[in-house]
Formats: structure tokens, sequence, C-alpha cells
């Protein structure tokens, strides 16, 4: 199972009750496969797991899934510290017709690479659906190892894994010890689409395509076209959104941007606030139009 091209790590449309805002996943998976993507990945930390209830995550999966319909695969985060509330998690995303399954390693705990080992090969051993590991050591505090994946990439049932280290050179061991395996290795740093691409990365998690899609899709376009300059000028783009995302925790900056153009995502959960400062909204606003021509959104009046 090849896992490739650009996988938006979607934002969670949510009530201003707290339900997930069914009519906001429809418009904003539409918006996203409209814009190219080849995948919705759901339930990460730009979509908020870590806040929501197993009913909320179940409600948003669905939604997702029968947004979809079928055009794209949907993968879908149901990690967790504790090894059997993440097998059954997983378990019931597959009636709900999810294609795959992310487990980020746990987080709170210190483990050993053998404990992270049994812990992905009970998963793997018990789940009905694909795994892909989620390495995220900035906010966990634990680090997939490279020898702890090549060990992982050989279970039939783990498919791949979407790295957020940043760490390039480590992402060069993971395709090294991985390569004759049939496992899939994702970039999950925004910043760092093209270069990993370059070093054989099969594509890319990315959180600012919910709201730069044809970007993010227009870096992967350009790298398999070989038209590098174009890949290199839209990759350097990026960054005029990534320095307003310090407005606010995470992932406040990609829904009040959601919500400007238009797409209702509504709050974020607590206790994370949403930016309300009118000067912030001002600077956000004024970030995405430059984003525009390319993008092709409309703006929310003020």
């Amino acid at each position: 199972m090849e896992i490739n091209g650009i996988i938006t790590a979607m934002a969670t449309p949510l009530t201003e009750e707290g339900p997930v805002n069914v009519e906001g996943v429809n418009q904003l998976v539409n918006h996203l496969i409209n814009g190219g993507v080849s995948g919705l990945f759901v339930l990460g930390t730009n979509g908020e797991f870590y806040s929501l209830s197993k009913e909320q995550k179940l409600s948003l999966a669905k939604a997702a899934v029968d947004a979809a319909d079928g055009r794209v695969p949907v993968y879908a985060g149901v990690g967790g510290i504790n090894t059997e509330e993440v097998i059954s998690l997983a378990k019931e995303m597959k009636p709900i017709g999810v294609t795959a399954l992310s487990v980020i390693t746990p987080f709170l705990i210190q483990l050993t690479q053998d404990e992270l080992i049994e812990h992905y090969e009970k998963v793997a051993d018990s789940s009905p659906l694909p795994v892909l590991m989620y390495n995220i050591p900035a906010n966990t505090k634990l680090n997939l190892e490279p020898v702890t994946v090549a060990k992982l990439a050989k279970h039939p049932n783990i498919v791949g894994i979407k790295d957020s280290s940043g760490d390039l050179d480590q992402m060069e061991e993971y395709l090294n010890v991985t390569k004759d395996e049939d496992f899939s290795v994702l970039v999950g740093s925004d910043s760092r689409i093209l270069k990993a691409l370059q070093l054989g990365a099969t594509g890319a998690v990315a959180a600012t395509s919910n709201v730069l899609t044809k970007t993010d899709v227009g870096i992967y376009n350009a790298f398999l076209a070989d038209d590098l300059d174009k890949a290199e000028e839209l990759q350097k783009s990026i960054d005029d959104y990534r320095m307003v995302t310090k407005l606010g925790s995470v992932p406040s900056v990609l829904k009040a941007s959601l919500n400007l153009i238009n797409i209702p995502v509504g709050p974020t959960c607590s206790p994370v606030k949403p930016v309300t400062k009118v000067s912030d909204l001002q600077k956000i606003t004024d970030m995405l139009k430059g984003y525009q021509a390319i993008e092709g959104f409309d703006l929310k009046k003020s």
C-alpha cells in the first residue's frame, strides 16, 4: 500500500456548542478535494485529537468519509497512551470506512524503543486496518529511531510513517532502512515538503494545505514534473503563512484562517484560545490576501 501526494492534516470543524459541524466538514472536504489533495488525515495534532471525546472522533471520521465519498482515502488518528485503548478505537474505525489509521507515539510517559516496538506491534496485530506510525518528538518527547522503524516496517500491517521531527537526516535513514519494504515515508513538516520529496519521501501530511491547498499540491506536482524552480518558489511562499502561526497556539491560527475564507470550522477546543484580537485577525487577513491569486478563495468581509 503506497501512500503518496499531499494529504491534508485536517482541522476539525466544530459548532460553538462542541459537536462536530457536519456541514463544515462537507465544505472543508470538498474544498480540499477540489484543490487536488490526495487524501485526508483527520484527528491529528492540528485536528485537536487530544481534546476530543471518543464520540466526537467517531463522528468526525464518519463525516469525513461520507463527504469524501470514495474520491480520496481518509486516514484517521487513533493514537493515545494506553495500548488497549488505541486498539479499541482502531476497531471502531473500520465499519466507518476509514482507509488506514495513524498512531502517534504515546506521550507524557518516557518509553524505551523496545516498549515502542511492542506497542506498535500489538496495535498492528489487532487492528483491522493498516497502520501508519506518527513521529512528532517535539510534542511527545519520544522519537522513533531508524532501527525501530526498520523493525516495525517488516510488520505486514504497518504501512508507513508520518515524520514530523523536521530532521531530514533521520528521514533519509528511514528511507534507507525501509527501501526493501512495502512502506511509505511521509513528511509532516510543511517547511520541508520539497526537500523530503527530493530525498525519496512519497508525499506530505500538511496542515497548511487546509488553506494553501493549491500551493502545497503545486509543490508536489511541480516536483513530479521536474520543475524544481516552480516547486522551490511555491515551497518558499509557505513562509508567509507560517510566520503568522506564531500569533496563537496550534491550531488557533489555522482555524481563524479557515473561518476567514468562509469555511466554518468554529472555535478551538479549550484550553487553546481562538484568535480574537482585532490586530491579529487583520494580520491573518493580510497574509491570506497574498495567496488569493493562486488559491482563489474569497475572504470574509469585515
